[in-house]
């Protein structure tokens, strides 16, 4: 095993949606392999319509960074000025996490980790102080934790659309 793996993170654009796709692609099989649906289902993002448009959307209109390994892209990170239509706004500038996922492939290289400390980074130097996100909610709260784990704080709970899909908003300070 490598100890010396070299993470990248560039800005992205439009012509890296591909490649996000596929990551969140990994990640559905992936937690599907476990048993794990509740939180992406089992369809691969690439095939399901709704997400493609929702990746298209945030790149588009959001800031979006891809982390690489090697010059492969391996993990994404979109940050905007606000939450999806499902989260209530907050009354002060802020940056929103969106679309944090990794290619299974490179599981261990701390690739999440290290786009939430550069998306803390680039809220701070905006000037901005709240740093957001939210996450599924369900099973044994692992993605919690592993938010919690990355400097942020539980906030408020949510619950989604018609098969009442469990989320949980996150805040950190920056």
């Amino acid at each position: 095993m490598t100890t010396n793996r070299e993470i990248t993170i560039r800005g992205g654009g439009t012509g890296d949606i591909p490649a996000i796709l596929g990551m969140f692609d990994s990640a559905v099989a992936w937690l599907a392999a476990q048993g794990r649906t509740g939180q992406w289902g089992s369809t691969p993002w690439s095939e399901n319509p709704k997400a493609v448009a929702m990746v298209e959307r945030y790149v588009a209109e959001g800031s979006p960074f891809v982390a690489e390994v090697a010059g492969v892209p391996a993990g994404t990170l979109t940050l905007t000025d606000s939450p999806g239509s499902y989260v209530e706004a907050v009354d002060e500038p802020e940056r929103y996490v969106h679309l944090l996922a990794s290619d299974r492939r490179f599981k261990g290289y701390g690739l999440g980790s290290a786009l939430l400390a550069h998306a803390a980074e680039v809220t701070r130097e905006a000037g901005i102080s709240l740093l957001r996100v939210d996450c599924y909610a369900g099973d044994d709260r692992k993605l919690v934790a592993y938010y919690e784990a990355n400097g942020f704080t539980a906030t408020e709970a949510f619950v989604v659309g018609e098969n009442n899909w469990p989320g949980q908003v996150l805040a950190r300070r920056v």
